[in-house]
């Protein structure tokens, strides 16, 4: 593990032990990319509201959880996945993406580049593409680009194997390029795309924890 990850599993471990300066770290790190996964699957008006729910559970569950930064963000993902279909049932509403919350329901809820991408991602434009996604695509694509899961960590957080991630986000980076193609003005985004991220051999031991209380985002 290099640079910004093993900074924030540092991060982690130490807001684990109650340090509420490395919360803090730990949330501007993987906020935007959380929030940019939470606007595809209720939209925009909703996506604030859902992803403080999201970082009061974190906050809550945090000393539950063990291992380092590519298992961090997942799990942050699956809780996120988990209080946006909260939200689509008891709003009565579809998810922003393709499909309906039967869908949904149905699956297990458990680089200074990728700040480029996430800044093209989290316009209109572009997440009104990826809307345009089949829903199998348009999640693999905003966890393995946005959130920056690995395939496996993916798989885990939409109750698929590996592979059929690695292939929906494929087919739908494709199609990306397909609707990009079709406006000039938008053409620079998928460039800024950061590579998709692989699982990188040898486990981190996980650190033993402590509760820590919640926190609330204005703490943060």
């Amino acid at each position: 593990m290099l640079g910004d990850d093993a900074e924030l599993t540092t991060a982690v471990r130490a807001a684990q032990d109650g340090d509420e300066t490395a919360f803090r770290t730990v949330y501007r790190a993987v906020h935007p990319r959380l929030l940019g996964y939470v606007r595809t699957l209720v939209g925009d008006p909703d996506a604030e509201d859902v992803a403080s729910e999201t970082w009061l559970q974190i906050a809550r569950d945090l000393d539950r959880f063990s291992g380092d930064a590519d298992r961090f963000r997942g799990w942050a993902a699956r809780i996120a996945r988990n209080r946006a279909l909260d939200h689509i049932r008891m709003r009565g509403r579809r998810p922003a993406i393709g499909g309906d919350e039967s869908e949904l329901a149905g699956r297990a809820a458990e680089s200074d580049t990728a700040g480029e991408a996430l800044e093209a991602l989290t316009t209109d434009c572009t997440l009104s593409l990826i809307a345009r996604l089949p829903q199998d695509q348009a999640e693999a694509v905003v966890l393995r680009v946005v959130v920056g899961l690995d395939a496996k960590s993916a798989a885990e957080t939409l109750g698929k194997r590996a592979g059929a991630v690695r292939t929906a986000a494929h087919r739908g980076l494709k199609r990306l390029a397909e609707l990009l193609g079709e406006d000039p003005e938008s053409a620079g985004v998928l460039e800024a795309l950061p590579p998709q991220r692989e699982p990188r051999g040898g486990a981190v031991a996980s650190a033993r924890v402590t509760h820590t209380g919640a926190r609330t985002q204005k703490d943060m």
